[in-house]
């Protein structure tokens, strides 16, 4: 029996997250991973521990996905999310989704129910309706926090002030189950005042994650086209490959991104072994571990701390 391990992160950007938010995104992310690890000390699957961290995040609107997601050029919020088991390399991923309020059970479908691993806008939400995904009014995923945020961001590209890396923000989870299996998930809302179809890293098996038992699994957050430039997720993984630690290997494939293409960023990994590694070279990036009764958590460089679970 292994001992059993999840970590969450809530998305990694330039700007620090302000006072006032961050005992909300503290709490938030502190419920993803008690959920998630609740679920592997009950002798769930990491699928299922990931899946059910994220979807904790997605209903959260203090977070980019599902109900706290960016807005695109139009006001419009449209959505990536992938999964992937660690037991065979089975994955699922959906990309360009409107009026879904989970997108990470959606990639899971994807995964479990069809021979494919992507399915993008019309054609996967013709797959959420044919497998009784709800659908929900747009507007609901709406927050009036993403509509100010937008016009923010209309205003600075007028003036050309605008940095895509500014405005960054993905959430994604990792884990390791009883029976030592591995595996990952990571949902957006993208990078806002985006282009209508645009599509990140998040859903893009090797950029946004990966799981391999033989391995770990990793969940990315950053920029997303330098993400996919370097395959941010499959590259940390290689390094761990070669012999080293989570941290130097997160350390290495987040300075080479930062080198090559001026990128920001964070990972979160656990290895097969369980052990479990958070890294980012952005501002800040909310994160959490849960492992032996112990959670440990943290938003900025200095700031972690560690509590019993109950």
């Amino acid at each position: 029996m292994s001992s059993v391990v999840i970590v969450v992160h809530g998305g990694g950007g330039a700007r620090r997250i302000s006072e006032e938010r961050k005992a909300r995104v503290r709490q938030g992310i502190v419920k993803a991973a008690t959920a998630g690890y609740t679920i592997l000390k009950e002798g769930g699957s990491a699928v299922d521990a990931v899946e059910g961290a994220v979807v904790v995040l997605e209903d959260d609107a203090e977070f980019n996905a599902g109900h706290g997601s960016v807005l695109n050029e139009n006001g419009e919020v449209e959505m990536d999310a992938s999964i992937m088991n660690g037991k065979d390399l089975s994955t699922g991923a959906v990309s360009a989704v409107r009026c879904v309020a989970n997108p990470i059970k959606l990639a899971r479908l994807v995964m479990e129910k069809t021979h494919h691993c992507f399915l993008t806008d019309q054609g996967a939400a013709k797959f959420a309706a044919d497998n009784g995904i709800p659908t929900i009014p747009g507007e609901q995923l709406i927050t009036e926090r993403n509509k100010k945020h937008l016009e923010k961001e209309k205003h600075e590209k007028c003036a050309q002030k605008s940095d895509p890396q500014k405005s960054l923000g993905t959430v994604g989870a990792v884990a390791v189950d009883c029976r030592g299996n591995v595996a990952y998930a990571t949902s957006t809302g993208g990078i806002v005042n985006k282009m209508p179809g645009r599509v990140g890293d998040t859903p893009c098996v090797g950029s946004g994650g990966y799981a391999d038992n033989d391995i770990g699994a990793i969940s990315t957050t950053g920029h997303g086209e330098s993400i996919l430039k370097v395959n941010l997720a499959r590259l940390t993984l290689f390094h761990v490959e070669q012999g080293k630690t989570l941290e130097e290997a997160a350390e290495a494939s987040l300075g080479y991104m930062k080198s090559k293409v001026k990128g920001i960023g964070g990972v979160i990994v656990v290895s097969k072994a369980g052990d479990w590694a958070v890294k980012w070279t952005s501002a800040s990036m909310p994160w959490a571990a849960a492992k032996d009764g112990k959670l440990h958590s943290g938003i900025d460089l200095s700031d972690t701390s560690v509590t019993d679970l109950p």
